[in-house]
């Protein structure tokens, strides 16, 4: 078995007032993932749950992010959850708000068997 990378989606999410910035990183992963249905997995005859979510969030304040919550936004799968400095935050200089956004990478692997390098065909 080799662990294979399949596919990778981009998102990013919001908190417009909240300042929040466990929602921003929830609503970036499911940007990322909600216009797909990654069906690659069972077309390989694995089933979903085999698959291994490595997700990546950008955000200005990592430390303030709930890596749990994140990861249980994953339909099937295991997830792993990496939070990093990055995305924005955007100060309304008028009410002292900020606006939160947030980047999410998803990258789905599976693990598969090789193929027989010395076969022919």
């Amino acid at each position: 078995m080799a662990r294979k990378r399949l596919l990778m989606e981009m998102g990013m999410g919001t908190d417009l007032r909240g300042q929040d910035y466990t929602k921003a990183a929830i609503r970036a992963l499911k940007d990322a993932l909600w216009h797909n249905s990654v069906s690659v997995a069972p077309a390989l005859g694995y089933p979903r749950e085999s698959m291994e979510v490595d997700v990546e969030i950008g955000v200005a304040k990592p430390e303030s992010v709930d890596r749990e919550r994140v990861a249980e936004v994953l339909p099937y799968g295991r997830a792993q959850v990496r939070v990093v400095k990055g995305g924005l935050d955007i100060i309304n200089e008028e009410t002292g708000n900020v606006t939160v956004i947030a980047n999410a990478a998803a990258v789905v692997y599976l693990n598969v068997l090789q193929a027989d390098s010395g076969a022919s065909s």
